[in-house]
């Protein structure tokens, strides 16, 4: 989703591109750059061991938007974040003679751990307020330290963020919920509420403690995996595209992988194609689609494995009881 700011904002496309990288001063080979995935593999990149990365932007801004709108002192900064380390890394990039704009961005390798993601934002002032937000990359680039091919990976991301006073307006009407699944972006994502349930994060993110926190832990997982399974399935299906006879075809990306994952357990005994027929036939005409969603719930707990969980914890506080009596 896109944030709604109070000001003018770019309305053109600003694009990102990682033109070239050089590892501790040598060049990273070209096939481990991919603008159509749009990710860079740094694993194996010549040495077990390096220090430094740096990566060669360029961006293309709309240039005659910017020159007629009403933005003055006009910059691009580029931003290098991993979650998993908290690092963050910015770089302004300079407008070349030819029109695009171009700099670089380092990556230090005892500052991230798995994978970092680079954006690029467009600063300018309005109104007489500088430093305002006017626009952002449509796309990110990832940049993969353990991976040896740039292939942009499938997986969900998971964001910590307080919904009631953090920085996306769009979460506010959820601020009572501990966690929400946002499924429209290139890769779905969970944000987890820091401020929904006190202590449930610390929970989550803690390694072994006790039974009950085991527990707890335990099944929230799984009950966030089994939101994120239904939303994942419910958004794959929703927008299924057809051919000239009618039947549908099966998506791309994350969104196949999970229809490929799912539809045995949400209509077993069929075939892949017969299967998506059916569920594309349910979803445009209406019958049998709310009978539908209890195998969807169905199918997405078998994912999480939430009966196991449920049957463990269950267990558990018996033997509790029992030896307390």
């Amino acid at each position: 989703m896109k944030s709604v700011f109070p000001y003018p904002t770019v309305f053109g496309d600003i694009d990102l591109e990682v033109a070239s990288v050089t590892v501790d001063d040598t060049p990273l080979p070209y096939a481990q750059v991919s603008t159509t995935e749009r990710t860079v593999a740094l694993h194996r990149a010549g040495r077990e061991h390096w220090a430094l990365a740096t990566l060669h932007l360029k961006a293309h801004l709309p240039e005659s938007e910017l020159s007629e709108g009403p933005w003055t002192d006009v910059t691009c900064v580029a931003v290098l974040t991993e979650k998993a380390t908290n690092a963050r890394t910015t770089a302004g990039l300079t407008r070349s003679p030819a029109g695009d704009w171009r700099g670089t961005i380092d990556l230090f390798h005892h500052h991230h751990l798995r994978r970092a993601t680079l954006t690029l934002h467009v600063v300018g002032s309005v109104g007489g307020t500088p430093g305002r937000l006017i626009g952002s990359a449509e796309q990110e680039w990832y940049v993969d330290l353990r991976e040896s091919a740039p292939v942009r990976r499938r997986e969900i991301e998971i964001v910590e963020v307080d919904f009631r006073d953090g920085p996306h307006d769009w979460l506010r009407p959820f601020q009572d919920s501990p966690w929400i699944v946002e499924t429209s972006a290139d890769i779905p994502t969970v944000y987890l509420n820091t401020t929904a349930v006190e202590g449930l994060l610390e929970v989550l993110q803690a390694k072994g403690g006790s039974t009950a926190e085991r527990m707890l832990r335990d099944m929230t997982a799984s009950q966030v995996a089994q939101d994120a399974w239904t939303a994942m399935f419910q958004t794959a299906i929703s927008d299924l595209d057809v051919d000239e006879d009618g039947t549908p075809v099966m998506p791309t990306g994350w969104r196949e992988a999970v229809v490929r994952m799912m539809l045995p357990d949400v209509l077993p005994g069929r075939e892949l194609t017969d299967a998506l027929y059916e569920i594309n036939e349910r979803r445009t005409k209406g019958f049998g689609w709310s009978q539908l969603q209890t195998a969807i719930q169905y199918a997405a707990g078998r994912r999480s494995r939430i009966s196991k969980k449920l049957t463990n914890a269950v267990r558990t506080i018996d033997r509790a009881e029992k030896s307390v009596s």
